[in-house]
């Protein structure tokens, strides 16, 4: 089974960008579906992106559309978050999951099976 491991999250002013990484160890990932989701304490966690296994097809939460982009690269069994214009409510963790399914436009975490440990995203001045 497949084992991910995120990286890239740390504190960023309001404004700035950060890239998050999801590395993949123990399988390819070219035939997984990979999203990125996001938990703050005391609430559910959410959606943010998801990528199909070919990188053909990607969803977006709308208040992340035109700041966020997801990318893979499975030469280096890696996906990518990429964030511009953060806002203070983007502090969050953020993990990143994957499933052999593929996304669809209403992808949630009972979709996915199997997760990363997160990275905590923090922005504030």
């Amino acid at each position: 089974q497949v084992q991910l491991v995120e990286s890239g999250g740390g504190l960023v002013q309001p404004g700035g960008s950060l890239r998050l990484s999801c590395a993949a160890s123990g399988h390819s990932l070219n035939y997984y579906a990979i999203a990125w989701f996001r938990q703050v304490p005391g609430k559910e966690r959410e959606g943010v992106s998801c990528i199909s296994n070919s990188g053909g097809n990607t969803y977006y939460r709308n208040s992340e559309k035109g700041r966020f982009a997801i990318s893979r690269d499975n030469a280096k069994n890696t996906v990518y978050l990429q964030m511009n214009s953060l806002k203070p409510e983007d502090t969050a963790v953020y993990y990143c999951a994957a499933d052999l399914r593929d996304c669809w436009t209403y992808f949630v975490d009972s979709d996915f099976n199997t997760w990363g440990q997160g990275t905590q995203v923090t922005v504030s001045s």
